[in-house]
């Protein structure tokens, strides 16, 4: 759908080019490698409290610190390098957070042990895409049963800032769930239909 040559898009995508980039590029498209779904459980963790815009602004500081998201890599930091990371102003500077995506890593690590890989892990447990119908973000909850469930697994397996709330910010981001509103371009691409 377009609005005199302009698609019509979430509201929350807002005018900023590197939020429009991320909901046209990324937001609701399922995902399936498991260094990006290691990243996204990192940003989404720790964006709580914060705006997604300021987590996007720092993603390449993400990447630099948490060594592109190579969960094998993160698992053996150190305290000394914790230490480093809280001290680099490309990422949100809150210790506990810093330190959970370090344990979160040993998590995916051990995920794959008895998995296979955190993709197939996740797919399993959750399952999607699920297809919503949403006229307006208004309309879309900030938690579920499946992203309570999720939260519950992943603590279970020693994952840290998975509460529900997060979860559901997750499988929106890494597509278990199509929550594009209906009137965006995007809901329809990424396989909506309209109930009949």
């Amino acid at each position: 759908m377009t609005t005199r040559g302009t698609p019509v898009r979430c509201a929350w995508a807002g005018d900023d080019p590197l939020m429009i980039a991320y909901h046209d590029d990324e937001w609701g498209v399922p995902q399936h490698d498991d260094r990006a779904l290691f990243e996204l459980l990192t940003l989404e963790g720790a964006q709580a409290g914060l705006s997604w815009t300021t987590i996007l602004r720092k993603r390449e500081g993400y990447q630099k610190a948490f060594a592109d998201f190579d969960a094998a890599k993160v698992a053996r930091y150190s305290p000394d390098r914790v230490d480093r990371v809280v001290l680099d102003p490309g990422v949100v500077r809150h210790r506990g957070k810093i330190e959970s995506t370090v344990a979160n890593a040993r998590a995916v690590l051990a995920i794959r042990r008895d998995h296979g890989s955190l993709d197939a892990y996740l797919w399993d447990l959750i399952g999607g895409p699920a297809q919503h119908a949403f006229r307006s973000s208004a309309d879309l909850p900030a938690s579920t049963d499946a992203s309570e469930v999720t939260s519950r697994e992943l603590k279970r397996h020693g994952f840290s800032f998975v509460g529900p709330t997060t979860m559901y910010a997750f499988m929106q981001a890494a597509g278990f769930v199509n929550d594009h509103v209906t009137t965006c371009f995007r809901w329809r691409e990424l396989g909506g239909t309209k109930k009949r």
